[in-house]
């Protein structure tokens, strides 16, 4: 499979950096002890809908040239959801879980030869193409500011990505009279990586109901790649427990 795969959320990545969490830190820290905060909770449950843009090459183990995910096989845009429960079983500690399920398929017609798995496919060939990347992610985090609007805390999580593509093309005669046999291949990866970095929530306003959240995570893999991989929320409180939100999420592996 490839080095690279990236998804990105159409979706408007509101206030979102270093500096802005910097910046948060201050606010938080002129908040004045003794007062209730907004995300008092045990157990929170948070879901998100975004469009997810896949984009980057898969390669099968001994092929030679990569097969692009936009420009071979037209794969574009699509809507998904993201998942999380929340323990919080100390006043600043958390156990969590994240899910993300990002499942699509293309049918296209190659501009030119690819190879896949062995297998090769011609230009003016019509291909199926499925694209599966389903991630669960447990994660530890600590607060070290929690303040009545907002906190702004250090997460610890292995990001376990399952992938699976697939690409097949029936036997057919193309365009220019090419015979094409008729093939079918699939391939799986799995990629747990481990990850950290800052994240925060801030409270819009002098009530729970409107909310900005971040985080930056990301790890070194030891000369063979760097994950970086980022999200901005603009989230809305329905009950003390559940929470909706419109994220921007971003993953790279470069």
């Amino acid at each position: 499979m490839s080095r690279y795969f990236r998804v990105v959320s159409l979706a408007p990545t509101l206030l979102f950096g270093l500096a802005v969490i910097t910046t948060f830190s201050t606010v938080f820290a002129a908040r004045a002890f003794g007062q209730e905060e907004f995300d008092e909770y045990k157990i929170r449950f948070d879901t998100g809908w975004f469009y997810s843009y896949p984009s980057g090459t898969i390669r099968a183990q001994g092929d030679t040239y990569p097969v692009d995910l936009t420009k071979d096989l037209s794969f574009n845009s699509y809507s998904t959801f993201a998942g999380k429960v929340d323990w919080k079983f100390t006043h600043k500690n958390h156990f969590y879980v994240v899910i993300v399920p990002l499942w699509t398929s293309r049918t296209a017609t190659l501009s030119r030869d690819i190879v896949w798995a062995g297998n090769p496919i011609h230009a003016g060939a019509v291909v199926q193409s499925e694209l599966h990347a389903f991630e669960v992610a447990p994660g530890y985090q600590y607060d070290i500011i929690r303040r009545r609007r907002g906190h702004l805390g250090l997460a610890v999580q292995f990001d376990l990505f399952h992938t699976y593509a697939k690409i097949a093309a029936a036997a057919q005669v193309t365009g220019d009279g090419t015979h094409q046999s008729a093939v079918s291949a699939s391939r799986t990866l799995w990629a747990p990586i481990p990850v950290a970095g800052p994240q925060f929530r801030l409270y819009l306003t002098n009530s729970p109901r409107v909310f900005i959240e971040g985080n930056v995570y990301g790890m070194y893999l030891f000369g063979y790649a760097n994950f970086v991989s980022s999200a901005g929320d603009l989230g809305f409180t329905l009950t003390k427990h559940i929470t909706a939100k419109t994220p921007a999420i971003n993953w790279e592996l470069v």
